[in-house]
């Protein structure tokens, strides 16, 4: 599906950009194909692109590393990488070590402080039941300035590993933090697994933008039939909580899109996240089979993609390829609203 609004005058100054990753486990190799095709369009890093950042869970691995300056040829290199160290253990504390593991690879000990760019990374509290979001600036304190610490005085990693925390694939984490105590936290996709709303309640609310100023990408990870199953996973998905858990995060990132429209109409916003139903494509969110990951991050991202196109005159290669005309159409015209210049950093 790719949905878009647009307002009908748009700004005339250069509007606040808004980059929401939906979580899905290994399904983030789709995230990762669109993101590059935005990199290409705008030709410049993606933190020098948008003024604020939001990922759930494996869109968290991804804001992050965006928000600390990578280009998207680096996180791709260094996620397929990470997936697969990860998605291969056959138990949730194989996954969540392994998690752990790499996650301080990638980040070492870098704190909040290192982001380029305003960044929201959204987990789960488990005990209290409700969202808590790791975020970077006081300008997102919601008015709760006096006792705000930029990712609640973690470290990014600890926030990451927490936000993809997808119990019970995952274990639950406990992260020790500066002024919230020592929470036990599991995925973010529980409360938000499409971060939209979280991201427009702090450029709206906290950060004071009228909504004729906001444009917002939101990138989800494709939906795909469910694949045929190795006798590990089909004892393993015999179990409903494990049957019913990917569905659920599909719910949530549908519903949180439908409540988006509803709740800010007036605010331009380009959704892409295509179904694809062909059996070649058939995955899930343990996916760790490094050729099936390639297949799905191509789904979303070809070589020359806008030259393709361009040069595509045939009617038959033309309906092969309408789903990358639409997310290509879509984000070239997100880009040229966005007017791409130098960022003002705040």
């Amino acid at each position: 599906m790719i949905s878009e609004t647009e307002i009908q005058k748009p700004a005339t100054e250069k509007p606040f950009r808004v980059l929401s990753l939906d979580g899905g486990g290994a399904k983030g190799v789709y995230t990762l194909g669109v993101l590059k095709e935005v990199e290409a369009l705008a030709n410049a890093p993606l933190c020098e692109v948008f003024d604020l950042v939001f990922g759930t869970s494996t869109g968290a691995i991804i804001a992050a590393l965006i928000a600390l300056g990578y280009r998207i040829e680096e996180i791709e290199n260094l996620y397929f990488t990470l997936i697969p160290k990860v998605m291969k253990n056959h138990s949730s504390r194989g996954r969540t070590e392994a998690l752990k593991a790499e996650a301080k690879k990638l980040f070492v000990d870098q704190d909040f402080s290192a982001f380029k760019t305003l960044i929201g990374i959204v987990c789960t509290n488990y005990d209290f039941e409700r969202p808590m979001v790791f975020k970077n600036s006081v300008q997102q304190s919601h008015g709760r300035a006096a006792t705000f610490k930029p990712g609640f005085g973690c470290t990014i990693a600890e926030a990451v590993v927490a936000s993809c925390s997808a119990y019970p694939f995952f274990e639950k984490v406990t992260v020790k933090t500066e002024n919230q105590g020592e929470p036990l936290l599991m995925d973010g996709g529980y409360v938000a697994n499409n971060p939209t709303l979280f991201a427009l309640a702090d450029t709206y609310h906290a950060l004071k933008k009228d909504t004729s100023e906001i444009a917002v990408l939101s990138v989800g990870v494709g939906s795909y039939n469910e694949p045929k199953r190795s006798i590990f996973h089909q004892i393993i998905f015999r179990f409903w909580p494990f049957r019913h858990i990917a569905k659920m995060f599909n719910v949530s990132s549908g519903t949180i899109d439908q409540l988006r429209i509803v709740l800010f109409p007036q605010v331009a916003c380009v959704r892409v996240s295509e179904s694809y139903p062909q059996p070649e494509y058939a995955t899930d969110l343990l996916e760790c089979d490094v050729k099936k990951l390639m297949k799905l991050h191509s789904l979303a991202c070809r070589t020359s993609l806008l030259s393709i196109i361009q040069n595509c005159t045939q009617k038959t290669a033309r309906r092969n390829i309408k789903p990358l005309i639409r997310i290509s159409n879509r984000l070239s015209a997100f880009l040229r609203t966005c007017v791409v210049s130098s960022k003002l950093t705040a």
